[in-house]
């Protein structure tokens, strides 16, 4: 029997291929005869079609036009709500809506004949703003503008509140966020038979197939999607493909052949979806000595044109605005409003960044208005074994809170730092703070989502020792392969470097579910292992090798399915919005270390800690990698990644002018592990992916008033917007 790797940071599956460019992505491949498909889209964001003109200096015969009249299905992309058409067929609901495909041999031609396409149009007021768009000014989705709403209680607020001494309110905001991956969107399709088969840039491939089957009126079995190597995703890539494929594949199934479509940056930034703007109301009921006696929380999220994900993003934000802190009464008041803008949607975090960027803060204002700090009242009121949180689930294991509180603060030298910082000269320029965010992250799917998906995973092994993991998910830089290898090996007991994990491919593995939500390790390499000790049990004690080969002398195939088991005594009322949001959670504490310069308006971070309790940590440089990227992009979400509207389109596109940091913005980000193994996770693991997103923002703006003695309450913080706070 080998020796276990997981817990060590063995050598990335695909790295050879990646690093010496052998590795395929989209855009590397080619067909004979392959066209090249570009989109028309809308310029206004709201209005009706009344016509679209093709200038005659085309000659348009030598190209693959589509529009809405030409979808053989239905004209939609399903996905939790049919309400987003595939093309535009008569109403504009945003500036990006794709009318028009045009797909030619020469892709500087398509390119060239798209901006000969004028689609003609009758303006309707639209609707930009939240407030807007709760007071109905204008009604564009539905009777009221409301995508999806949800109430969540625990006890009873309002007597409460009118019994209360010390009520503090506070309203915070988070703008949206670019995903920003290293590749673009990009697709290809191929048509014959009545059947489709796609190559993409992908997150989650059953769920292209199950947008395409309406649109061409097939059975799922006739959609075949294949993720070819994906430089990254962060959430982008989870639902937004299935609108490309389906153009990609309409294209093909007018024309015959090959249709490739990769969006370069400019079309990327501007038409796909982006994280959530928020706006968060608290209102808290603290007695004198500091514990949480009521919450009452209204969190609004923008969703933008179309349902897409919102109401799941909207769900996740809900159910992390209450945080890792005991309160007996609790209600949020959950909404999301649509606005004539392109649609949001997926983004590492789901919800959670924004609601938990807004409690982080409060916090801190709830802790002065008693008179203690913040570390204190936290520490007060963290929650503890038996208790139970926001949903009312019930905290079966130490969420070591106090624990890594202390750690974390004394890695960071807070406190003595804290003390040095207020002893600033007052004249002073460059002012210094520290601040610390408290927090978990549920890790799989929210409540019964998990059951419902009833996700399956499949190990099979050749007559030489040799197993390949089958399973959907993803690798889109995060270490799939590679730590669905390790799982797998660890499980059978066989060397590392004989286990593989096969290309997603809906016609060859089973549906493991999308590669989001923190699940991939935890839910789905569960399955893995339960599987792969599954086929160790088909085959027998004994040298693994010669027990395959044995095996195989008498059967045709050795291979194992397992499907996912909800883990006992866990309930979820999906109607009243209360029991186990997640199997378990993920537990953090940041710090970070600012200088704030009050001549330039500039915030720098100079030191961050991150520590997290993750169950068990398979591999620890991919861990390491995955907590310091999330923190650089939440540095980013924090500090100077805006997104720009205008007229309902994103004017800043580019990046040159949509500034993400890069490694001379960033400071050293210590990062630091506490293990302690969940019972229903491979080898004890948590999932970890989305965790990092969450605390930096908090963490920074809690620093920035420590430096300055001002409360920033709105994300990004770039120069301007602090100058217009220090100037009032």
């Amino acid at each position: 029997m080998s020796k276990g790797v997981v817990g060590t940071s063995v050598l990335r599956k695909e790295g050879v291929s990646k690093l010496t460019g052998k590795e395929q992505y989209v855009d590397d491949i080619t067909f004979p005869g392959m066209l090249h498909g570009v989109t028309v889209r809308s310029s206004i964001p709201r209005g009706r079609i009344t016509g679209i003109e093709f200038d005659p200096a085309i000659d348009w015969s030598e190209f693959t036009i589509v529009t809405a009249k030409d979808i053989p299905g239905r004209n939609l992309v399903a996905l939790i709500v049919d309400d987003q058409p595939c093309l535009a067929d008569g109403e504009i609901r945003h500036s990006e809506e794709p009318v028009v495909l045009i797909a030619h041999r020469d892709k500087y031609q398509a390119e060239r004949a798209r901006r000969h396409v004028r689609i003609l149009a009758e303006p309707l007021p639209p609707v930009f703003t939240l407030d807007d768009s709760l007071k109905c000014k204008q009604v564009i989705w539905g009777t009221d503008n409301l995508l999806k709403s949800y109430l969540m209680k625990k006890g009873d607020v309002e007597p409460v509140f009118d019994s209360a001494e010390i009520i503090v309110e506070g309203e915070y905001e988070t703008g949206a966020q670019e995903q920003l991956y290293i590749e673009p969107n990009g697709m290809i399709a191929f048509a014959e038979a009545g059947s489709v088969t796609l190559w993409g840039s992908l997150q989650c491939p059953y769920y292209v197939q199950k947008a395409l089957t309406p649109v061409f009126a097939v059975e799922p079995e006739k959609i075949r999607v294949i993720q070819m190597a994906t430089g990254g995703g962060f959430g982008g890539k989870e639902e937004y493909p299935s609108i490309l494929a389906a153009h990609a594949a309409l294209l093909a199934w007018k024309s015959g052949k090959h249709v490739k479509m990769i969006y370069d940056r400019a079309e990327d930034m501007a038409a796909t979806t982006k994280r959530h703007p928020s706006r968060t109301r608290h209102r808290t009921a603290v007695s004198r000595d500091g514990k949480l006696l009521a919450m009452d929380i209204e969190f609004t999220i923008d969703g933008g044109a179309y349902a897409t994900l919102s109401a799941v993003v909207l769900s996740r934000g809900a159910i992390h605005s209450a945080g890792p802190y005991r309160c007996d009464h609790v209600r949020v008041t959950a909404k999301a409003m649509a606005t004539n803008t392109p649609p949001h949607g997926a983004f590492r975090g789901f919800g959670a960044p924004q609601s938990i960027f807004a409690l982080e803060r409060h916090m801190n204002k709830v802790a002065a208005a008693v008179g203690l700090t913040a570390e204190e009242f936290r520490r007060r009121n963290f929650l503890r074994v038996g208790e139970t949180t926001a949903t009312g689930q019930f905290m079966e294991e130490d969420s070591m809170m106090d624990e890594l509180l202390s750690e974390a603060l004394e890695r960071s030298d807070y406190h003595e730092k804290k003390r040095r910082f207020a002893l600033q000269h007052p004249e002073s320029r460059l002012r210094k703070g520290i601040g610390f965010a408290t927090f978990f992250h549920g890790a799989g799917f929210t409540g019964s989502g998990e059951r419902y998906l009833r996700s399956a995973v499949g190990i099979e092994a050749d007559a030489l020792g040799n197993v390949k993991v089958l399973v959907a998910s993803s690798e889109i830089g995060q270490g799939t392969n590679t730590i669905l290898a390790q799982i797998a090996a660890d499980a059978l007991g066989i060397d590392y470097e004989k286990v593989t994990v096969a290309q997603p491919d809906t016609a060859l593995v089973p549906n493991s579910g999308p590669t989001v939500a923190s699940r991939t390790c935890m839910i789905v390499g569960k399955l893995v292992e339960t599987a792969a000790r599954g086929l160790r049990e088909m085959v027998g004690p004994g040298e693994f090798t010669a027990s395959c080969h044995s095996y195989l002398q008498t059967h045709e195939e050795l291979r194992c399915y397992k499907q996912y088991v909800e883990p006992p005594n866990v309930y979820w009322d999906d109607e009243k919005y209360q029991g186990d949001a997640y199997g378990t959670f993920a537990y953090a504490v940041y710090v970070a270390e600012v200088t704030v310069d009050l001549t330039t308006y500039e915030t720098r971070v100079d030191d961050f800690v991150a520590l997290q309790e993750v169950g068990r940590v398979i591999h620890p440089l991919f861990a390491t990698g995955q907590i310091e990227g999330g923190v650089a992009q939440a540095i980013g979400y924090a500090l100077s990644e805006k997104v720009v509207w205008k007229d309902g389109r994103m004017a800043n596109g580019q990046m040159t002018n949509y500034i993400m940091p890069t490694s001379v913005d960033l400071p050293p980000i210590r990062v630091f592990f506490a293990e302690n193994p969940y019972a229903h996770g491979p080898s004890g693991a948590k999932g970890i992916g989305e965790l990092p997103m969450d605390g930096p923002a908090p963490a920074i703006l809690n620093a920035v008033e420590d430096a300055i003695g001002l409360a920033v309450n709105r994300i990004p913080l770039l120069p301007e917007d602090l100058m217009e706070v220090v100037h009032g």
